[in-house]
């Protein structure tokens, strides 16, 4: 079992979801961890679930695609618990259609989210990593960047974070930083729920069209992703970087 021993981890999106998940995973490894999401109150309310049962987290309130927000809050981290040792960017939304149908807004906060909140967020975590001489970033991705149809700018934001982790990955490597990716398949949170119910769809419906598409014929938890990236914050993944990870059930590509 990973032991993170008192490391500071910065989660985004971090409220529900796969976010949560990471949360209260890496809460359990030992480390403090900051629940970020957009509404402050929605973090805290998982931060205090997370001290509830016996880990040490704080909830912040904080727009990742804005740069005074990210700002604002790493200040505010540094000034609480004296920097950040493990990031992952994994705030993300959706603004699905066809490209015909797809509005210039939706492509934008789409990438403003995935990619330009990734971007900042990793630029201001690592300016502590680079001072310890240690740190790990873990950037969500998904299997959609290999083309997903109706999501044009999902499927190029998740593409473009595989292409981003690498280069960080290089650039940050001579530091003690370790940087990977996780590509997640279709897993089981209120994101995909939503997709349901767009596509007019009952839940158990929806997942039974997917699970001949799923080697392992199941789908994935939200513990199935905070499991690998528990793996990929720990010391024993010392040696892996710019790594893209599927955790799909099997071959997503």
């Amino acid at each position: 079992m990973t032991t993170l021993n008192g490391k500071v981890a910065v989660v985004t999106g971090a409220a529900r979801g796969i976010g949560a998940g990471i949360a209260r995973r890496l809460a359990s490894d030992g480390a403090r961890v900051v629940v970020v999401d957009l509404s402050e109150d929605a973090a805290a309310e998982t931060a205090a679930e997370i001290v509830a049962a016996g880990g040490e987290a704080k909830g912040f309130g904080s727009d990742v695609s804005d740069e005074a927000s990210v700002t604002a809050t790493v200040e505010r981290i540094v000034a609480e618990w004296g920097g950040i040792d493990i990031l992952v960017n994994n705030a993300g939304i959706i603004k699905d259609n066809l490209l015909f149908k797809m509005t210039v807004a939706d492509w934008d906060a789409v990438m403003g989210v995935h990619l330009r909140g990734s971007f900042l967020w990793a630029r201001a975590a690592q300016a502590s990593m680079v001072a310890k001489k240690w740190g790990r970033i873990v950037n969500l991705s998904s299997t959609s960047a290999y083309g997903s149809r109706g999501q044009a700018n999902y499927s190029a934001a998740k593409a473009g974070i595989q292409g981003f982790t690498k280069t960080l990955a290089i650039e940050l490597g001579p530091f003690g930083i370790n940087v990977n990716a996780i590509a997640p398949g279709f897993i089981a949170t209120d994101m995909t729920r939503a997709s349901a119910e767009r596509m007019g769809m009952e839940w158990d419906d929806y997942v039974t069209q997917y699970l001949p598409e799923i080697p392992v014929r199941r789908v994935g938890e939200p513990a199935d992703i905070a499991n690998v990236v528990s793996f990929l914050v720990g010391e024993d993944s010392s040696y892996v970087s710019g790594q893209i990870i599927d955790v799909a059930g099997g071959p997503a590509h």
